[in-house]
């Protein structure tokens, strides 16, 4: 970091920040925090005291790292082998005390986590992880390595999600639920294991999905999980019942590709799962 980066950004003295870091305009860097060689924070990201961020770093625009956390080190994996590895944050992330991102196992993999992402505190983040935009993770949630994550989804407070389980986007996970299959998209899911409890009707709302494609979204999933179909069944039914749309196709792709099978309908409210009045529609 040459002496010009230093006087567009607001380092602590009692910092210590490697010359070769790269530091943004206007960033700031608290006191007692150390900022590894490799490592690149954007313009306006301000980094709490007590952080450590090292390895392969590179950090967005307007972030804000709370004190304590740990990015960039060394996963917990015993294939690593001291590979050059990545993690990759977007903008206006925030990331709250004492959180853990661990970089990518296998040469130049990444650990990824997109735009204005909240990660409460004591949060996990494994190797090769890719978390999306607009997810909150609630505290001492936990993503184990290969976990991908769509966009809008919110996990509570100490959900484990076992390695290479995929959320769908605008899912919603429940707080302290163990979860071992892949999420649906736009579902509810708790227990132990989890299980599907219902449509995340607030959450596709809030998406900006029109009436008229979430109307189609509640029907794909009666077929799905209230026909008694099995999973390529339900596939077919909903390829040739359910009208088009990006969303619908995208639902179906993510169900072609569930190797992992998907959090199937919690049975003691099968019959009420996907019922409800016009509001949710």
């Amino acid at each position: 970091m040459t002496d010009e980066d230093k006087a567009v950004a607001d380092i602590h003295p009692l910092a210590v920040v490697h010359p070769n870091a790269k530091i943004g305009k206007g960033a700031v860097i608290g006191p007692f925090t150390v900022i590894g060689e490799n490592v690149e924070i954007g313009e306006g990201t301000v980094v709490s005291s007590n952080v450590v961020i090292t390895g392969w770093t590179k950090i967005g625009k307007d972030c804000k790292i709370y004190m304590g956390a740990s990015i960039g080190e060394e996963p917990q994996d015993l294939k690593f082998a001291g590979e050059k590895s990545f993690v990759e944050i977007g903008d206006r992330t925030k990331i709250h005390e004492y959180v853990t991102i661990h970089r990518g196992t296998g040469e130049n993999t990444v650990t990824r986590i997109g735009n204005d992402t909240l990660l409460m505190a004591y949060v996990h983040v494994a190797h090769n992880c890719e978390i999306g935009d607009n997810v909150v993770m609630a505290n001492a949630a936990m993503a184990a390595g290969h976990v991908i994550i769509g966009d809008r989804v919110v996990i509570g407070g100490k959900a484990g999600i076992h390695q290479f389980v995929r959320i769908g986007r605008n899912a919603m996970v429940g707080g302290m639920s163990k979860n071992i299959h892949d999420i649906v998209p736009y579902t509810i899911v708790d227990g132990m294991p989890a299980k599907a409890i219902g449509l995340n009707s607030v959450g596709i709302a809030r998406a900006g999905i029109s009436p008229s494609i979430r109307k189609n979204i509640k029907q794909a999933y009666r077929l799905l999980y209230r026909s008694g179909y099995s999973l390529p069944e339900a596939i077919a039914a909903i390829e040739q019942e359910v009208e088009s749309s990006e969303e619908i196709e995208y639902l179906l792709k993510f169900l072609r590709e569930a190797d992992r099978g998907i959090c199937r309908a919690n049975r003691i409210n099968k019959k009420s799962l996907f019922d409800g009045d016009s509001s949710e529609e």
